[in-house]
């Protein structure tokens, strides 16, 4: 229930600081262009809050925060006073109309950036691309387990995200890519890898295991290092130096499964039966977990346990995979920028390829997913949370600008088309258009929605 209660929380906070970044794009440049505004709505539906504020615009929260408009004084829409009319939209030039359909999309590019700017100064843990096991594609272009992805394509790639955003284009292309690794030592050697023969069942949701490749993770065994005093573990009889087999009756393969199988199986206070082995003894015991917060509606179960300490060389891969990316303000700023240029890129090309079919539209999340991304982020810290705001604002300003009516980049299709033959289209032309985007939206809708149901279900 707290992840519940979590996600919907942090979705409501996620969509209502973009949602608002956006609308105010389009009335702060509709206000400095002379155009009067009526509403600015965060929400749709029944008004939960308004207020009345400068220039007689009335301020709206709704009931419904899946998006937000600005209503502008505008003849097409309802009478407008003698003493409006210049104040009126239709009336304005074509690049006015322009520059305030623009704001929104523009205003969460620059939120993005702002975003990334202080996750940059802040600090966030990252991992670089250094991998574990080789297969496949990758093994027979030569890379080697402990190689680290330096360059794709020419391009730098601190982390396993650059790495990744870099393969994946060319695995749904079916191309080939130049990789750049350099191992242990700090030797340094290019190879190619050649993605002609990925089958058509290739997802793209699984390029690395495509590929061939898997990023190095740190493998701690289920021993327990330390039982802490007074734990549920501890009460339950467990010792130090005692090995985990199961969970649930659920194998644990390592010290990483333990977390996910407590979350999953256990309760607060209710046994959950455990099997240890110690001294080559099968036991069987019943731990009843502890829960403790973890942020504002979020909480996790504990059983009081510790891992054994990890080996020299483990050590030494650690500290060579583990990274806090963190700068000054000026310098973060500019890494910043590269971040934004380096999503939208990415992202452009995979909806490009989606709308190509090159893609698979698997990849389209709704707010069931964006409502659990958003809690996972905001329980991890305020610097992946600001990556996560940043990149769903990158992907709400590209949305956007598809040209769709209904959507910011219809209109912006519109107002270019009567820039160029220098006359709007006809208003049944309009119409036409207006119904098209609709089904359109629904149906984008539609395919996101039922893609986070299979996520949930799968």
């Amino acid at each position: 229930m707290s992840e519940i209660l979590g996600s919907i929380w942090w979705l409501a906070v996620t969509l209502g600081v973009l949602i608002t970044f956006h609308e105010f794009g389009h009335f702060w440049v509709a206000r400095k262009l002379g155009v009067g505004v009526l509403k600015f709505s965060v929400g749709f539906g029944k008004p939960l809050w308004s207020r009345r504020g400068k220039g007689n615009t009335e301020f709206i929260i709704a009931v419904i925060p899946l998006g937000g408009y600005v209503k502008m004084v505008d003849e097409r829409e309802g009478d407008v006073a003698p003493e409006d009319l210049d104040k009126a939209f239709n009336r304005k030039p074509v690049w006015i109309r322009i520059a305030i359909v623009a704001a929104g999309p523009v205003f969460n590019l620059v939120f993005a950036v702002l975003a990334f700017w202080m996750m940059f100064v802040l600090g966030i843990p990252e991992s670089r691309p250094v991998i574990g096991a080789v297969s496949g594609i990758a093994a027979e272009a030569g890379i080697q387990p402990f190689d680290e992805i330096i360059l794709v394509d020419k391009r730098s790639t601190r982390t396993w995200s650059h790495a990744l955003l870099g393969l994946i284009t060319h695995a749904i292309d079916r191309g080939e890519v130049s990789v750049t690794v350099q191992d242990a030592k700090g030797h340094q050697s290019e190879h190619l890898l050649d993605f002609k023969n990925l089958g058509p069942e290739f997802n793209e949701e699984h390029t690395l295991e495509a590929i061939g490749l898997e990023p190095w993770r740190l493998e701690i065994p289920p021993v327990a290092g330390e039982v802490t005093y007074d734990s549920p573990a501890r009460r339950a009889g467990m010792r130090s130096g005692d090995r985990i087999i199961s969970i649930a009756g659920e194998t644990v393969e390592s010290w990483s499964w333990i977390g996910h199988l407590v979350q999953t199986h256990g309760q607060e206070n209710q046994p959950l039966a455990i099997s240890i082995e110690r001294d080559g003894e099968l036991l069987q015991l019943e731990v009843l977990p502890r829960k403790e917060k973890t942020g504002v509606f979020s909480s996790r179960l504990l059983l009081g346990i510790r891992n054994v300490e990890i080996s020299a060389q483990q050590r030494e891969t650690l500290e060579r995979t583990a990274i806090i990316l963190q700068y000054g303000p000026a310098e973060g700023l500019v890494a910043a920028v590269h971040e934004t240029w380096r999503m939208t890129e990415a992202t452009f090309g995979l909806l490009m390829r989606m709308i190509s079919g090159k893609a698979s539209v698997k990849s389209l999340s709704g707010p069931i997913s964006i409502a659990r991304f958003a809690n996972a982020s905001a329980s991890l810290g305020l610097s992946n949370f600001l990556f996560f705001l940043g990149a769903i604002s990158l992907s709400l300003g590209i949305l956007n600008l598809l040209p769709i009516p209904i959507l910011d980049g219809g209109h912006l299709l519109y107002y270019l088309i009567e820039f160029v033959k220098g006359s709007p289209l006809s208003e049944q032309a309009q119409i036409a258009g207006q119904y098209f985007g609709l089904i359109a939206l629904v149906g984008l809708m539609s395919l996101a929605f039922i893609n986070d149901i299979l996520r949930l279900v799968g």
